[in-house]
């Protein structure tokens, strides 16, 4: 197994036992002196990772910058304790799907999905479709319409298709519903992405140090 897969298994389990401690601590009601103690430990536990840590902005060593994978996405990242995670998908016709059941941290409104986090989702879908179809890209306008509140706990898909493209300009559309109704719509979005020329790619990743492909001109 090659090196960066074996690190990404250590990464994945890290990454889910924090969601887990991220949920536990958004929903406990114990008393202050064992949120105290809890506080000291976490905190100790922050200084053993922070023991060999990257720069902001360099790249992880478990990711794929060339293919866009990142295993610290806030959005599937098996190592963010923020990501919900969602599970996604796609394929080369320009099409992407994810699945993600979200919990209480994403929480807005009580009992619902917050309305951003539901932005969130669909805008890396749609430019999962645009990637998916050999087209790079970042997020130029993102319009969300809300059709229906979002319940957390209710596993999710999200479904976005490849629209237009022309130059460097490339649109698409999503969809989120809930798994078991598949019919009604939750909210609906449309992205327009555009890709950056080659010498913009190189300004303005600069900082990572590295050629990222992912997100510029592609044929």
């Amino acid at each position: 197994m090659a090196e960066r897969d074996v690190r990404r298994e250590f990464v994945g389990e890290l990454g889910t036992a924090l969601r887990e401690l991220v949920d536990a601590a958004v929903r406990t009601e114990v008393p202050e002196e064992e949120l105290a103690d809890v506080a000291t430990a976490v905190r100790g536990l922050a200084a053993r990772l922070r023991a060999e840590t990257r720069g902001l902005h360099d790249i992880a060593s478990v990711d794929d910058p060339e293919t866009g994978e990142r295993w610290y996405s806030p959005v599937y990242g098996p190592g963010n304790p923020v990501a919900p995670p969602m599970v996604a998908t796609d394929s080369p016709d320009g099409r992407a799907e994810g699945r993600v059941t979200v919990g209480k941290a994403h929480e807005g409104p009580p009992g619902l999905v917050h309305g951003g986090v539901v932005a969130t989702l669909l805008d890396h879908v749609l430019a999962r479709a645009v990637r998916a179809a050999g087209r790079g890209g970042l997020t130029a306008t993102l319009t969300i319409t809300y059709r229906r509140p979002v319940q957390l706990g209710v596993p999710l898909l999200a479904t976005a298709e490849i629209g237009e493209g022309e130059g460097r300009r490339t649109t698409a559309t999503a969809r989120l519903v809930a798994e078991d109704d598949p019919a009604t719509t939750l909210a609906e979005a449309e992205g327009l992405f555009v890709a950056l020329r080659p010498e913009r790619a190189a300004d303005v990743f600069a900082p990572t140090g590295r050629d990222v492909g992912a997100w510029t001109s592609r044929g």
